[in-house]
C-alpha cells in the first residue's frame, strides 16, 4: 500500500512539473511577442494558450478527488502498518512503533500511548516531559480511561512532569483504547496551537483509536482462544483413566511372584509414564517425545494381554521428528485401538507412522471427499507415503495410527469426529468411548492448528481402522512464536 502510494505521488508531482514547465514557455512565448510587437493574432494564440495551460495547472492542483485518493490511501497504509505492529498486542514496542507512523500523518506536535496506569510511548516534542514508562500525567487522561469518552481541550493544560516541572499543553486530543467496555489505554495527541485542532484531527485521533480498540479486541480473542486449548490440554493431562491405573497394578502385583524383575521393570516404566504426563503441562513437546510416551503406554498393555496378543510399529520421519505437538494427540488413538479394536482370538497389529506433508495436497484431497470429518476411503487409499520433498520446507505433519482389529461401519466412523451427528452406538465396536476421545482430539487440533487441519477416520467392519491427523503448521497459533519447524 505505501508503495502504491509513493508511485502514484511521484506521477502527481512529474505532471505537476510537466505543466508548470510548460506554462513557463508559454508564458515567456507571451512575454516576447508582447516585447517584439508582434501581429495581435499571435499574441491573442498566445494569450488562450497560456489560460488553458493556467486553467489545468489550477484544476490539477485542487482537484478535490486527486487529493481525497491520495490521502486515502495514504491513511488505509498506516491503518494496515499499525495492525500489523499489534499483532502481539498492546507493547512498549508496538506503541512506540504505532506513534513513529502517524506523527507525520497529523499536526501534532507529541503522540502518546498509555495503558491504564502508565505510558507506554511518546514521540515528538514533548517526549523529555512524559517518557515512556512514567506513570500517567494529566487528569484529562485520567478521565477518558475512567469514563472511556475520547476528549479534547483548545485552552490549555498544565501537566506535572516527570522532572516535577509544570508543563504547558496548548491544545490536544485524548481518545480510549477499548476492548468491549473495559478501557485498556488511551491514545493522545498534543498540539502546539489550539487552532491546529479541528473536525479533521479529532477524526482522525478518534478514527485510529477505533481502529487500535477493534484490533486490540480480536488479539484478545485469539489469546482466549489459545488459553481455551491450552487448558483443555491440562484438564486432559489430569485426566488418570482408573481402570487402566487399576489393571497395570495388578499386572504388576501379578508379576511380582511370577517374574520379580519384570515387576520391577514395569514399575520404573509406570512411574516414568506418570512422570511424564504430568510434566508435559507445557502443551508442547516434540512428536518424537509424544511417540516415546505412547510405547510406554503399550508396554503396560502388552505386559497384561501378552506381547503376542499387541504387536506395534512405529515409523517417525527425520526431519518431523522434532515439531512440536500437543501432548496427548497419539496416545489417546493407540489407547482406543487396544480399548475397542482387540478381538477375542488373534493378535491386534498397531502401526504408527509421522510424515511431512504438504497442507495444500491434504487439503485438496479433503476438498475431493467432501466432509473432512467424515470417512473418506478415497483420500485415505490416494495418500502418497514418500512423496514429500526432503529437501522442502515442513509445513504440515501427518499422523496415522492404523490398526487390523473389528473395525466400524461407516455411520459409526461418521460419527466420531461430528459434533452434530447422534453419538456413536454404546454396543458397537469402537463405540462411545471412543467417539468422545476423537472429538476430543478434532477439537483441539482445530484450535491449535485451524481450519487447514483436521482428522479422520478409515474404517470398515472387520478391516481395521486408520485415524488420519493433519497438522497445518503454517496457521498453527505456534506459527507466531516458535515458527514452521
Amino acid at each position: 500500500m505505501a508503495s502504491t502510494y509513493r508511485g502514484r505521488h511521484a506521477a502527481d508531482v512529474a505532471l505537476w512539473a510537466g505543466t508548470v514547465v510548460c506554462a513557463l514557455i508559454v508564458a515567456v512565448t507571451l512575454l516576447y511577442l508582447l516585447v517584439a510587437r508582434v501581429e495581435f493574432t499571435l499574441t491573442g494564440i498566445a494569450t488562450v494558450a497560456f489560460a488553458v495551460f493556467f486553467v489545468l495547472f489550477v484544476r490539477l492542483c485542487r482537484n478535490p478527488d486527486t487529493l481525497r485518493s491520495r490521502y486515502t490511501e495514504e491513511t488505509l497504509s498506516v491503518a494496515s502498518e499499525m495492525l500489523e505492529n499489534l499483532k502481539d498486542g498492546l507493547t512498549a514496542e508496538a506503541a512506540t512503533a504505532i506513534c513513529e507512523r502517524l506523527m507525520p500523518q497529523t499536526r501534532a506536535s507529541t503522540i502518546a500511548i498509555t495503558d491504564t496506569e502508565r505510558v507506554l510511548a511518546c514521540v515528538g516534542d514533548m517526549v523529555e516531559d512524559f517518557p515512556p514508562g512514567s506513570p500517567i500525567h494529566t487528569r484529562a487522561t485520567h478521565y477518558v480511561i475512567e469514563h472511556g469518552l475520547a476528549q479534547s481541550f483548545m485552552h490549555g493544560a498544565v501537566a506535572r512532569s516527570e522532572d516535577g516541572k509544570p508543563r504547558q499543553i496548548p491544545a490536544g486530543i485524548i481518545a480510549p483504547l477499548k476492548v468491549g467496555e473495559r478501557t485498556e489505554g488511551a491514545l493522545k495527541f498534543y498540539f502546539s496551537s489550539p487552532r491546529l485542532v479541528n473536525r479533521t484531527q479529532y477524526a482522525l485521533v478518534t478514527g485510529f483509536a477505533e481502529l487500535l480498540s477493534t484490533q486490540l479486541a480480536i488479539h484478545e480473542l485469539e489469546l482466549q482462544e489459545e488459553l481455551t486449548a491450552r487448558a483443555e490440554v491440562r484438564a486432559l493431562q489430569a485426566q488418570i483413566n482408573p481402570h487402566f491405573l487399576f489393571n497395570t497394578l495388578n499386572t504388576i502385583a501379578s508379576f511380582t511372584r511370577t517374574d520379580p524383575m519384570r515387576a520391577r521393570e514395569l514399575l520404573r516404566e509406570f512411574s516414568a509414564f506418570y512422570r511424564s504426563t504430568l510434566d508435559n503441562s507445557g502443551s508442547l513437546i516434540p512428536v518424537e517425545r509424544e511417540v516415546a510416551q505412547t510405547r510406554r503406554y503399550l508396554t503396560f498393555e502388552q505386559a497384561r494381554f501378552g506381547e503376542d496378543r499387541i504387536q506395534a510399529t512405529f515409523e517417525v520421519d527425520d526431519d518431523v521428528a522434532d515439531t512440536l505437538v500437543p501432548a496427548f494427540l497419539i496416545q489417546p488413538l493407540v489407547e482406543n485401538a487396544v480399548r475397542h479394536a482387540l478381538s477375542d482370538e488373534g493378535p491386534l497389529h498397531i502401526a504408527v507412522r509421522v510424515r511431512a506433508d504438504a497442507p495444500e495436497d491434504e487439503g485438496g484431497r479433503a476438498a475431493e471427499g467432501g466432509d473432512a470429518t467424515g470417512v473418506d476411503r478415497a483420500a485415505a487409499a490416494g495418500a502418497a507415503v514418500d512423496d514429500a520433498d526432503a529437501a522442502a520446507p515442513v509445513n504440515a505433519v501427518v499422523i496415522e495410527v492404523s490398526d487390523d482389529g473389528v473395525g466400524m461401519d461407516e455411520e459409526t466412523a461418521a460419527r466420531l469426529f461430528d459434533a452434530s451427528l447422534p453419538k456413536p452406538d454404546v454396543h458397537a465396536p469402537q463405540g462411545s468411548g471412543a467417539g468422545v476421545a476423537m472429538h476430543n482430539i478434532s477439537e483441539r487440533i482445530r484450535r491449535f492448528y485451524g481450519p487447514h487441519s483436521f482428522a479422520r477416520v478409515q474404517s470398515a467392519p472387520g478391516e481395521g481402522t486408520t485415524v488420519t491427523l493433519h497438522l497445518n503448521l503454517v496457521d498453527s497459533i505456534f506459527a507466531r512464536e516458535d515458527g514452521v519447524k
